[in-house]
């Protein structure tokens, strides 16, 4: 669907982040009436919008329309997937992101702030966050970065700086993704032991030896030798460095919560 601006607002927001009228990417042409039209048809305005995680994901979050849709141009003009939204509460209202993303949020929102939404958004890891407001606060600035806000950008934002800041959130954002994935698998092979063959990875990535680990099982040293090779193809590892390292990355938890833990 064509995006269409009032001229006045659309002057105001190509000032600040540099788009062209009527140049290539998601073009924006000046109509009859004073009307701007957003003319781009380009895939990532489209078809993966829809869900598609080849290309990261650009959400917009801001109660000015005229800001929103100016803003999906550049990201779309930018390769990225823009997805709009009016409130923090329409965002939390969406489902996981399951490929890299990142939020330009708004400080200053109705309902919940944008600082709200960044301490909703912390269990949701995947997720990077870059502020742009209308006013320089610098406790507010403080707050946002320590929460772990990529950038704190004031309007109007210079289109260098905010599709830098874009880069950098959706790097970090994939950096997450990827570790996230990693664990998963992780936990998966884990979840493929038996109970033995938990008490035996517990046992040999806190140092004990095969004969240790056979006395303190009450079973043979063949046997935890046994135990241990399936560990290590279950867990795909091929040293015991990398079968500790595994075990640090699933922590201690896991253990306890399935009561394999041999003291």
């Amino acid at each position: 669907m064509a995006c269409v601006l009032r001229l006045p607002i659309v002057q105001r927001w190509i000032r600040c982040i540099g788009l062209q009228v009527g140049t290539g990417g998601c073009a924006i042409e000046v109509m009859g009436g004073g009307q701007v039209v957003n003319t781009s048809e380009r895939a990532c305005c489209g078809a993966d919008r829809k869900g598609s995680c080849a290309t990261p994901v650009v959400c917009i979050v801001d109660g000015d329309a005229a800001v929103r849709r100016c803003l999906d141009a550049l990201v779309c003009a930018a390769g990225w997937q823009p997805r709009s939204f009016a409130s923090a509460e329409e965002l939390l209202a969406e489902p996981l992101i399951p490929c890299p993303a990142c939020v330009v949020v708004s400080v200053e929102l109705p309902g919940l702030s944008g600082l709200e939404l960044q301490r909703r958004l912390a269990d949701r890891p995947e997720i990077s966050v870059i502020f742009a407001s209308a006013q320089s606060n610098v406790e507010v600035t403080v707050r946002a970065m320590k929460a772990g806000a990529v950038d704190y950008l004031t309007k109007p934002v210079a289109r260098e700086s905010l599709l830098r800041a874009i880069a950098e959130g959706i790097d970090r954002s994939r950096a997450r993704v990827e570790r996230e994935a990693e664990l998963r698998a992780l936990r998966t092979q884990y979840d493929s032991l038996s109970s033995r063959e938990r008490q035996v990875m517990d046992l040999v990535i806190r140092g004990r030896l095969n004969k240790q680990a056979a006395d303190d099982l009450g079973i043979s040293e063949i046997t935890v030798k046994a135990h241990r090779g399936r560990v290590m193809r279950k867990m795909r590892v091929s040293s015991l460095a990398d079968l500790v390292r595994a075990g640090e990355r699933l922590g201690p938890r896991l253990f306890v919560a399935r009561g394999d833990l041999v003291r």
